[in-house]
């Protein structure tokens, strides 16, 4: 079974949003069990194991964190983690 959970987020900001504050906007606002932050975050970023796709371009290729928002931008976040 595949679990896929959309959301749609707008934010006013006085700077223009990056990943890194889409990211904190998650593990604050959308994380229901806040131990989850762990299987998200490591060391500040993203942790290794998660693609995160912008407009369908790997986010290393766009700046990875520092990638600044753009209007209509889809992100998306897939855990290419497997349990045991």
């Amino acid at each position: 079974m595949h679990s896929v959970t959309v959301n749609e987020c707008t934010v006013a900001a006085q700077e223009p949003p990056t990943i890194r504050d889409l990211m904190y906007h998650i593990t604050e606002t959308l994380l229901v069990d806040k131990k989850d932050f762990d299987v998200f975050v490591e060391d500040g970023t993203i942790r290794p194991g998660i693609l995160v796709l912008i407009n369908d371009t790997d986010w290393e290729l766009e700046g990875e964190d520092e990638y600044v928002l753009q209007d209509g931008d889809v992100v998306a976040f897939t855990s290419t983690l497997h349990g045991g």
